[in-house]
């Protein structure tokens, strides 16, 4: 394989950063990886299954981490934001009637007219949806991503110019602070962003801020990889 033209650095917590590192190498790319967030747990009691519809999951680690309650809850249908979410859904022993590609507002906007009364598993930091007219959503909080300080090492990795991943608004915004409390070159640093909502939270002084064509892991390693053969010119 050819000499990587920069690096490549991936902030997300573990397992999607293993996920990633792995996505990476199957298109010829390596991916160094620094999580600056933890995922934990948080204490939460699922309500009444017959009280709804369906379950909106916008993130696998609400799986991951829901704990026991999620039992409860196996006979509600799971609309899930994407592959990797729906397929643990399913390892779960949930039946998932959605699975979306464009995120989690995408996959509400699709439904069908149906009145639908939705449950979301989610974060503590979360999306705000805008339901149809004919859905309502009942939310409750299953985990938290607790950030993490830069580490000495993704300093050093960054004192050269680098493409840095994205996969979520806060992990942007978070990155974006170290990067100014330590003194980060920015302008050196290019950012690849799985959305335009994840560029924005990024903010400006970036060499380069590129957004995803696709709410995709392989879609963004793709972009990451072609602006690092860009950088190189």
């Amino acid at each position: 394989m050819p000499a990587q033209e920069c690096p490549i650095v991936a902030i997300r917590p573990e397992p999607g950063l293993s996920q990633t590192v792995g996505n990476a190498a199957g298109l010829g790319l390596e991916v160094a990886g620094f999580p600056l967030f933890e995922v934990r747990p948080v204490e939460w009691e699922a309500p009444s299954a017959q009280d709804f519809d369906g379950l909106l999951i916008g993130s696998a680690n609400a799986i991951r981490h829901g704990g026991v309650q999620l039992a409860q809850l196996l006979d509600l249908p799971v609309l899930a934001v994407g592959q990797v979410t729906a397929e643990l859904a399913r390892k779960a022993g949930f039946v998932v009637e959605v699975t979306g590609k464009g995120g989690l507002q995408s996959v509400l906007d699709d439904l069908d007219d149906k009145p639908r009364r939705l449950l979301r598993l989610s974060a503590r930091e979360r999306i705000d949806l805008i339901p149809p007219q004919h859905a309502r959503i009942v939310e409750r909080t299953v985990y938290e991503s607790v950030a993490l300080p830069m580490p000495d090492a993704l300093q050093d990795a960054m004192k050269q110019p680098a493409v840095i991943v994205l996969h979520s608004a806060v992990a942007a915004a978070h990155f974006a602070s170290e990067c100014k409390r330590v003194g980060a070159d920015m302008a050196r640093l290019r950012i690849a962003a799985m959305g335009a909502r994840i560029a924005a939270a990024a903010g400006e002084g970036w060499g380069e801020v590129a957004v995803s064509p696709s709410v995709d892991d392989g879609a963004l390693l793709a972009l990451a990889g072609k602006m690092c053969k860009q950088s190189a010119k």
